[in-house]
């Protein structure tokens, strides 16, 4: 891995270009899941700001996003419901406590063990689901964020071929706005996903740790949030290693993803880790150091506190072409072309474990699931060749 100063200085003007896209890229899909979660949107956006700002200077991968993840906010969305919102803090600060743990133990080397195939069906799920929410987010939107969206698409794909200078998903994002205000179109933006008012957040410890009664409601979502969350950032920083054709350091970014989830749970925010269609975004878009994350978390705060306006002017059907885009570049394609290469047991394992992260949203079942068909499958096709 490169010093820690030249993955500061070696990009400048690629890491700010890809951290303003990721910014952007960030809001709808974290808005989009506290409001599943029944949270007000703002706490999605307080931990995307702490993560992106904290994993600059602390995670063991530059570039890669990290932010209040969908996959988190499922976990935790019962105990919203049943207990409210100071239990989720609770659960937050408690999680991170346990993945700083995990971090100084060193776990993050054990996912070496996790083998190719479980990899490509943990993108390929990831890029299924990515693709599923836009679609969602565009059905109902009428021909003009249908049109819009067709645009934004347009733009990412063809704009390469007029230069490369600037990254084609901004200026997907600045056309289609453009167009947008111009003509006066009625679509959904942005800031129509939830209330967005600019706030500081509040600075607490989670008094509800004084009750043992706490400590036996929280921890099962707490030990759940770690290992989510640790699974889909170590899976990611792979994805994002393979990239850049760079290393990184796992355990550094245990631990990172576990002090900020920490300091998330103190200020009143939603549980985080790595987004791969966001860290997608960012190295797609130029970013390869630190600088890219710090550049996206101080846009996403000036968005907060200055510009909540803008987010009434942004199209979703802006963030909504470009992250189609992402979703298709996510996907593992030389996979399927390779099938003939690959033993029936890799194929099965991939499909088990996109099926099961599809079907149930969760990513640490479809992984555990791919895990243990692989390695049971290993063990018994070596069994039989003893036998024989």
């Amino acid at each position: 891995m490169k010093n820690e100063i030249s993955q500061w200085r070696d990009n400048p003007k690629d890491d700010f270009l890809g951290g303003l896209v990721s910014a952007f890229s960030v809001i709808p899909e974290v808005v989009g899941f506290t409001i599943i979660a029944g949270v007000n949107p703002m706490l999605g956006l307080y931990t995307s700001v702490a993560f992106l700002i904290l994993s600059a200077f602390l995670g063991g991968r530059p570039a890669m996003v990290s932010a209040g993840a969908g996959s988190m906010a499922l976990v935790v969305v019962a105990l919203i419901a049943e207990y409210g919102t100071e239990y989720l803090f609770a659960a937050v600060f408690l999680a991170g406590i346990f993945q700083l743990i995990m971090g100084l133990c060193k776990v993050g080397r054990l996912i070496k063990y996790i083998p190719q195939c479980v990899m490509t069906g943990f993108v390929d799920s990831l890029a299924i689901i990515i693709f599923m929410s836009q679609i969602k987010n565009a059905i109902g939107g009428g021909l003009t964020m249908y049109a819009l969206v067709a645009a934004g698409i347009v733009i990412v794909y063809l704009f390469p071929r007029i230069t490369k200078a600037v990254p084609s998903t901004l200026i997907a994002i600045i056309v289609v706005t453009a167009v947008s205000v111009l003509l006066g179109l009625t679509t959904t933006s942005i800031g129509d996903m939830g209330n967005m008012t600019a706030a500081l957040p509040d600075l607490h410890l989670p008094t509800l740790f004084l009750s043992l009664e706490t400590w036996k409601i929280v921890l099962p979502y707490s030990i759940s949030l770690a290992f989510v969350g640790l699974i889909e950032t170590l899976l990611t920083q792979q994805v994002v290693d393979q990239m850049t054709e760079t290393t990184s350091d796992t355990n550094r970014e245990s631990c990172s993803q576990g002090i900020t989830n920490m300091v998330c749970g103190c200020i009143g925010g939603m549980p985080g880790c790595a987004m791969i269609g966001q860290a997608i975004v960012n190295v797609k878009s130029g970013g390869r150091g630190r600088l890219s994350t710090l550049v996206a978390g101080i846009v996403l705060i000036a968005v907060l506190g200055f510009g909540s306006g803008l987010l009434n002017i942004i199209p979703l059907a802006a963030l909504i072409g470009v992250m189609i885009t992402v979703s298709i570049a996510t996907f593992d394609w030389d996979a399927l072309r390779s099938l003939r290469d690959q033993s029936p047991l890799e194929i099965l394992t991939t499909l088990l474990t996109v099926v099961i992260v599809v079907a149930t949203n969760n990513l640490a079942y479809g992984v555990a699931a791919g895990l243990a068909l692989y390695y049971a499958g290993g063990f018994a096709a070596k069994a039989l060749a003893k036998a024989s």
